[in-house]
């Protein structure tokens, strides 16, 4: 089949490169001028199989309005004159009971486990280099109650076959060292073997190449417009030249949607309503000054809900999320409060291992902001729409590093028929 991917993210390109080992003719559209240019390009860089739980959770409506007037708030729901975010704000509420979150995160571990499979099968087929590191991701408390509770969670996880293990703060220090500089502010902490990290933007950018090479055709500079619709059928997608305006119909036998945040407002165009809402996340990627006092084991920290991974001669910091709509905007106050926030906590956690000036000679840290498509449920759409020829591979969240390759191998086989092998709800199937 002749296949248009719209997207050149780390879902897209996955999507692309499993359609073509399947023999598709596969073409990925994206408005950028190379992969991985927005919501993959500077994200946390775990592959956290483990560390997968919903924002939405029994604690979290309590904590949300706690945090409302918190510009440092993990999570910041910011209301604005859009039904569409009530609507997502609703149907996030009605996923805060116990029931929910434990089916979520069942939902969750099963897309991680198959992913990260995948993600191994692609490297070992196509050798790509990217910052990988396999030591595992570790989860430090600073609040006694908070660590307390971390049993709980790592028994439901091995429920579901992952061995997230309870380790004491001299355990902690034993798997990465570097944290004894804040060691009078853990109480404990949580591993996690199995999960690692590395670059999801250079992967993804290597992956695309190795899909060009194998065939796939590349269109960058082209916003997509809309989905054109004829009856109950996609008839072609309308793509509009950045730098000339000419627009021009692209026609295929199967249309993939993989446009992250703006995947919802493209589908519209075809009368497919689905819940996807941006969330804004951050990072920060900062010039290691000493390498060997740096973490080689990726950390999320439980009392600011960011994650720190080491990539080559860098640290990048990642957190946070505003439920604010469309904004990417580093230059307001709230953003350069939250920038300075992540600052502040690498050099409270790791002083003076990293470069965090925001000012003065040499002093250059690279902060970024990108739209995570995050649904209700935190479950991403993978799978057929209602409307024929068209399909969905959007809405993972703050995840899409840790589902994007599985994704992309779960959507290919459900365009040439086959049931993937995992229990998970797809799209469009009873």
């Amino acid at each position: 089949m002749k296949i248009i991917v719209m997207g050149a993210g780390i879902i897209g390109v996955s999507t692309a490169w499993h359609l073509v080992q399947q023999g598709h003719d596969v073409t990925v559209v994206d408005r950028q001028g190379s992969a991985a240019m927005e919501t993959s390009f500077a994200n946390a860089a775990q592959i956290s199989v483990s560390y997968c739980e919903p924002w939405a959770n029994p604690q979290a409506p309590a904590k949300l309005l706690k945090w409302m007037l918190r510009n440092d708030a993990p999570l910041l729901f910011r209301p604005r004159l859009d039904w569409r975010q009530w609507r997502w704000g609703l149907q996030f509420l009605g996923q805060c009971t116990d029931a929910a979150f434990r089916r979520n995160v069942e939902q969750l571990v099963a897309l991680g486990a198959y992913s990260h499979e995948a993600l191994k099968d692609i490297v070992q087929a196509t050798g790509i280099v990217y910052d990988r590191l396999e030591r595992g991701i570790a989860h430090y408390y600073t609040d006694q109650q908070a660590f307390d509770s971390a049993a709980e969670a790592a028994a439901l996880m091995r429920n579901f076959g992952v061995n997230r293990r309870v380790v004491s703060r001299s355990e902690l220090f034993q798997i990465e060292p570097a944290y004894r500089s804040f060691a009078d502010h853990i109480v404990g902490g949580t591993y996690t073997a199995s999960d690692e990290s590395g670059d999801a933007r250079v992967f993804t950018q290597e992956l695309a190449q190795r899909c060009e090479a194998v065939g796939v055709r590349f269109v960058y500079g082209h916003d997509i417009v809309r989905l054109e619709k004829a009856g109950d059928a996609i008839t072609s997608v309308q793509l509009r030249k950045r730098d000339t305006g000419e627009q021009l119909p692209w026609q295929a036998d199967a249309y993939v949607v993989a446009c992250g945040s703006w995947s919802a407002p493209l589908l519209r165009t075809a009368g497919v309503d689905l819940s996807i809402y941006p969330g804004k996340g951050y990072s920060a990627t900062f010039k290691l000054l000493k390498p060997e006092m740096a973490p080689w084991v990726s950390a999320i920290d439980d009392e600011l809900k960011c994650a720190i991974s080491r990539l080559g001669d860098t640290l990048r910091v990642a957190g946070t999320i505003e439920v604010a709509g469309y904004d990417l905007s580093l230059d307001t106050p709230l953003a350069q409060a939250r920038c300075q926030m992540l600052a502040d906590r690498i050099e409270q956690v790791l002083p003076g291992v990293c470069d965090t000036r925001t000012a003065g000679e040499g002093g250059q840290p690279n902060f970024w902001a990108g739209l995570r498509p995050a649904t209700p449920t935190n479950i991403p759409y993978i799978g057929k729409t209602q409307v024929g020829k068209l399909w969905v591979n959007a809405g993972h969240g703050t995840l899409g590093w840790t589902h994007g390759a599985g994704s992309g191998k779960a959507l290919a086989e459900l365009i040439g028929g086959n049931s993937p092998l995992l229990p998970f709800k797809f799209l469009g199937t009873d």
